[in-house]
Parts: structure tokens; C-alpha cells; sequence
């Protein structure tokens, strides 16, 4: 019998804010153990929350770019559980009346595009950091408290592609909107899945399998793809699936059952009591829809029309906002966006992925990266020097005419010196200059290549190449 998948995915993104949901700690990353922490994240008898604005509309600007209705009355809950990362044996949540509801995402799939429904995004508070050492164990406090959204979708996806396709544009969404750096590095996005099986075609759903804590998109792929053989393989072989709690064992490429799967009576959630319903009104919401970006699909589709470049391009430049600001930025400046495009597509994104950083941490500037476009397009300095230049541009900083004064690199159009070159280099190679005369196009490309390396790669290529065969008796 053939099975198919069905998949819902649990994403937990660490929004933007300086602060913590309910106390003013810093939620920096990287902080020495239990450094960033207060009375209130640590859960200390007494203490007393405090809800951040920010992470609100953060969170509901989420839930407007992703086409959900806002909750004008929502509420926080207690979700209780004993575990050493919650150190209230508690966590403030939302339940039945999260900040966003509905909305869905357009994903691309080999059968064209679909478009995933989203359940809910809500507001909560995240956890501490279990740290596991050789001989005994730890807790760092210091991301207790951080501001988390969770998105929760439908049941909509049916492959571990699609799961991967869904992750990807959620995260240049929720970077675009400034909602959260979305560092996988750094723990910001993590994700829960629920996968089944079933017969294909069938309308009902098979036995529901979570597999928690999944940080990497690439695990979660690798994930899905071991669970929904394993679901398959166990019901061909007559077996029986049971709803539990799996995690993955990324070292081995497996899942390994944790517990049985709890529900929600389980969390025995109520109303939190400590913190007052969060009521929103029109014009607050209007406010910030009023100040969404604007989305990557829409933006690669202006730079289509806008800049005329191909579609390629634009889906490069657009996948990450800064290099989409950056590539805008420089094409305005010196009005050649393909030439901007091509700079950026090969030398700058080289540049970034050897260095492991954003275009924002490089030294090189949108007017830096105009000017130099201008300068090898008038055949001041020739493509190659204009390489050696942006190097160290990237690296250092300046103007690129401070560059090319400094290093001389500024490119001989003096006719009379091309001239003299040329004759020298005819000189030195008479077989490939005959071999020119008597048609073999080639042996000029060799000669004009005698004339850069005779000025040290400063002469003007175009005039070298018109000098040449000026002196060698052909046109062109």
C-alpha cells in the first residue's frame, strides 16, 4: 500500500528586543553563564512580571506579514510542567486567545506554488539552556525569559522538501520584517514536527509522531525524511504506530522515542494571573501595518521591472534584506544595476561566505561599490585591477580613487605609450604577429596580452587591441 505524509510544523523564533518578555535583563547572545538574569526570570517567590510592548508588536507584525487576523483581546496562560529549564515549573504562554490567528504562506513546490495555512502565532516566554558536560550538568538562565513567537501551521505539508521550502521563506520574512536576526547559530529559530502517515488518499489522519528541539533546517530535513520511512516501513510490515515524543539523533541519523505523547490537559493551563489581557485597538494595529516592509516575493518582482534584471539575479540579491538595501543603495548611485548585480553576485557574496558574515560587517560601502562600477566602465582601471581594488575595499575601506592613486593602478590611455608597446611587443613575437596577418584572430589576444604585461597591466586593453592591428595592417 502506498503511504503519504502528512506534516505540521511548531516554530519558536526569538524575537528582536533588547529586553526580556516580562523583565529588562538583556537578551544578548553570548553572555557568560547566569549573568543576564533578575528575581523575575529566575522565578524567585515575589516576583512579579511585566509584559515588553515591543515583543507585541513584534509579534503582530509578525502575524500582518503572514496575512493573519489580529486578536484585538487576547490573554496569557500557565502552562505548567516541572523540568530544570523552567525554573517557575511554569511557563507564561498563550492558549485559547493567542495575539494571531489564521493567515497561511506561499511556498514553491515541483507541482507549482501551494500555499501552507497557518493555525496561530502566540506570544510566550522562552526557557533556560540545559548544558550537558561529561560528568554532570548545568542550566544557563540567561535565555529564560526571552521574548519567543511560535508559529504553529496546518497539517498542510507532505514532504520533508516542502517542510525545508516552508522554513526558508519564513525565515527571509521574519528577517525582512526586522521581527528576529532568525540566527540558527545562535538558537533563534527552532522547530517542533508533527509527521503521520497515511494511505495515500485517505482523509484521515495516521498516528502523530513529535520530534522535538530540531535547531538546523538541514536537521529537520533529515528528520522528516528518517521518520516518514520509518512510519511507512513499520505499518508495511504490520506494525503499529503510537503517539510519542521522539528526538533526533542527528550523530546517527535516527529518532529515538522520548516519552508518549502529552496533550493539552496535561499542561493544566489557566489564566495567568499576574498579568493583565493585552486589548488592542485599530488604530495601534493600523499603525504598524502602515510600517510593514516590503516582502521578499514583491521586492524581487520590482527588481525585475525596475532594474531590468533577470530573475536570477533578483532571487539572489532579494533572499537576504541587506544585500537587497546594499545592491539599491550603489544602483541608484551610478545607474548600472546589472553591472551593481554581477559585482555583488560574485565578488561581494564570495567575500561574505568566506568571512562567515552579513555585507553590514564588511568594510566596503554602497557609494565605494557605485564608484568603482564608474570607474572600469569608462576603462579608467581595467576589470582585473577593479577586482584587486574591491578586495581591498572589502578589507579596508576608502574610496576607490584613493586606491588607485596609492597604488598606481590608474589605466595608460596615453595613445604614444600604447603605441610604443605595441611595437615592442610585435617585436619580440613575430610568429604570432604573422600568424594575425594572415588570419588567425587568436595570436592578437596573445599580443595584447604582451602589451599588459609590458605596462604591468595599466595600459587601456581596448587601444591596446586597436594599436596592434593598426601596426599590423588589419582593421579588425
Amino acid at each position: 500500500m502506498n503511504h503519504e505524509a502528512v506534516i505540521g510544523l511548531e516554530i519558536h523564533v526569538q524575537l528582536r528586543t533588547r529586553s526580556k518578555i516580562f523583565c529588562g535583563c538583556p537578551t544578548a547572545y553570548g553572555a557568560e553563564p547566569n549573568r543576564q538574569v533578575c528575581p523575575v526570570c529566575l522565578g524567585l517567590p515575589g516576583a512579579l512580571p511585566v509584559l515588553n510592548e515591543e515583543a507585541v508588536r513584534l509579534t503582530v507584525m509578525a502575524g500582518l506579514l503572514l496575512g493573519c487576523q489580529i486578536r484585538r483581546f487576547s490573554k496569557f496562560d500557565r502552562k505548567n510542567y516541572f523540568y530544570p529549564d523552567m525554573p517557575k515549573n511554569y511557563q507564561i504562554s498563550q492558549y485559547d486567545l493567542p495575539l494571531c490567528v489564521g493567515g497561511g504562506l506561499e511556498i514553491e513546490t515541483p507541482a507549482g506554488p501551494k500555499t501552507v495555512r497557518l493555525r496561530r502565532i502566540h506570544l510566550e516566554e522562552d526557557v533556560a539552556k540545559n548544558l550537558h558536560f561529561e560528568q554532570a550538568s548545568g542550566v544557563d538562565f540567561n535565555r529564560a525569559g526571552t521574548p519567543l513567537m511560535e508559529i504553529v501551521t496546518e497539517p498542510d505539508l507532505a514532504s520533508a522538501d516542502e517542510a525545508l521550502a516552508f522554513l526558508q521563506a519564513l525565515k527571509r520574512i521574519l528577517h525582512y520584517g526586522g521581527i528576529s536576526d532568525c540566527n540558527l547559530e545562535e538558537g533563534n529559530v527552532r522547530c517542533d514536527v508533527n509527521v503521520s502517515v497515511r494511505p495515500a488518499g485517505s482523509a484521515a489522519l495516521g498516528v502523530k509522531t513529535e520530534i522535538k528541539n530540531l535547531n538546523t533546517f538541514r536537521g529537520v530535513h533529515r528528520a522528516l525524511t528518517h521518520e516518514i520511512r520509518r512510519q511507512t516501513e513499520l505499518l508495511a510490515g504490520g506494525g503499529r504506530l503510537v503517539q510519542e515524543t521522539r528526538r533526533w539523533n542527528d550523530e546517527l541519523g535516527v529518532t529515538e522515542p522520548m516519552r508518549t505523547k502529552e496533550e493539552a490537559h496535561d499542561y493544566r493551563y489557566f489564566p495567568e494571573p499576574d498579568l493583565m489581557p493585552v486589548v488592542l485597538d485599530e488604530a495601534r494595529i493600523e499603525q504598524w501595518r502602515a510600517a510593514l516592509p516590503e516582502l521578499p516575493a514583491v521586492r524581487r518582482a520590482r527588481f525585475v521591472a525596475e532594474y531590468g534584471l533577470p530573475d536570477y539575479d533578483a532571487e539572489v540579491l532579494t533572499a537576504d534584506r541587506e544585500v537587497a538595501d546594499f545592491f539599491e543603495a550603489a544602483a541608484r548611485r551610478c545607474g548600472r544595476p546589472k553591472a551593481v548585480s554581477n559585482w555583488i553576485m560574485t565578488e561581494v557574496l564570495r567575500a561574505m561566505g568566506e568571512r562567515g558574515v552579513g555585507i553590514g560587517a564588511l568594510r566596503l560601502t554602497p557609494d565605494a561599490l557605485a564608484e568603482l562600477v564608474k570607474v572600469v566602465d569608462r576603462g579608467a582601471i581595467s576589470a582585473l585591477r577593479g577586482k584587486e581594488i574591491l578586495a581591498e575595499l572589502i578589507e579596508r575601506g576608502g574610496r576607490p580613487a584613493e586606491v588607485i592613486e596609492r597604488r598606481g593602478l590608474a589605466q595608460v590611455s596615453d595613445e604614444a605609450a600604447i603605441e610604443a608597446w605595441a611595437a615592442e611587443a610585435i617585436a619580440a613575437h613575430p610568429g604570432p604577429a604573422e600568424e594575425y596577418r594572415r588570419g588567425k584572430a587568436a595570436a592578437l589576444q596573445f599580443l595584447i596580452g604582451q602589451v599588459m604585461k609590458l605596462s604591468r597591466g595599466r595600459a587601456n586593453p581596448k587601444l591596446a587591441g586597436e594599436a596592434l592591428r593598426q601596426r599590423l595592417g588589419r582593421a579588425g
